[in-house]
């Protein structure tokens, strides 16, 4: 596999997002889903409406979400329409909570933990795929980035329980926090590659490197930011984007950066990369191509 381009502006800028987006020569198709993060109540590091919509508009996306597996504003259906008011995404957006009525399932034949990834059925409403991330630290994952809004976040809610249980039917609240980290990982890779192969080759990942926490924006109280923020990366490989983030991270001179690592590293984060890697979806051996 050849060497995946992953394109980096440091200047943080909405029309920056559309400008480093431009550079992937791409034209998504059809009707256009942007996966976005809509930031847990109480969260203050999630990325802003405001923020994103020079590209949403930009590809005439609609904002998608899927609603959660633990208790929050985002658990059921109804109080997550309610908190994409509150928080401005339905101001300038049409928004689709994919998983409001019922699942659809994706086969995941190859898959290291599971053979299949239960996700929002509107996810048939769309012919493309933006994905927009925020990158930064995760209590569970370790980081989060392209793979993880790939897999837990267009997971519905009962395919989020699915994938934190590792493929265990009917898993309990409790499981979802015991299961082996390892199994877990994998099943975050098995879950991205299923979105992947949905979409094919029409799809697409940003990743900010900005407000980068410890923590989620799915915390509700979550650790202020720890490293000045980085930039702007795209690409057409999710492995590719995520192992560029962690890079920058690691070399990064910021006094930061070693909380955030020590987050990424005791939760073994990068094994979801190479559990990715493994199953054909992207390379990690890329080139960083700054603008």
């Amino acid at each position: 596999m050849e060497k995946a381009k992953v394109y980096f502006i440091r200047n943080i800028t909405p029309e920056n997002v559309v400008n480093v987006y431009r550079e992937l020569n791409i034209e998504l198709p059809g009707k256009v889903a942007v996966k976005v993060h809509s930031g847990e109540e109480g969260n203050q590091n999630y990325l802003r409406p405001e923020f994103m919509k020079p590209m949403i508009e930009y590809v005439d996306g609609t904002v998608v979400e899927c609603n959660t597996a633990y208790d929050g504003q985002r658990d059921t259906t109804e109080k997550h329409e309610k908190l994409m008011e509150n928080h401005g995404w339905t101001e300038f957006f049409d928004v689709d909570i994919m998983d409001a009525k019922e699942d659809k399932v994706l086969e995941i034949p190859n898959g290291k933990i599971l053979k299949k990834n239960y996700v929002g059925k509107n996810i048939e409403k769309y012919d493309s795929m933006l994905v927009l991330s925020h990158f930064k630290g995760h209590p569970m994952g370790g980081y989060g980035g392209a793979l993880k809004q790939l897999s837990i976040g267009v997971a519905s809610g009962k395919g989020k329980r699915y994938i934190h249980c590792a493929g265990k039917e009917g898993g309990s609240y409790n499981d979802m926090f015991t299961t082996d980290q390892i199994m877990f990982l994998e099943s975050m890779a098995d879950a991205a590659s299923s979105v992947v192969k949905y979409f094919g080759d029409n799809i697409a990942y940003i990743n900010v490197m900005a407000n980068m926490s410890v923590d989620c924006d799915c915390c509700s109280v979550a650790e202020d930011p720890c490293m000045k923020d980085i930039g702007i990366l795209a690409s057409l490989d999710p492995v590719a984007i995520d192992q560029a983030c962690i890079d920058l991270v690691k070399n990064s001179k910021d006094p930061g950066r070693d909380h955030l690592l020590e987050r990424i590293n005791s939760r073994h984060g990068t094994h979801t990369i190479e559990a990715a890697e493994s199953l054909g979806i992207g390379t990690r051996d890329y080139e960083l191509i700054e603008i």
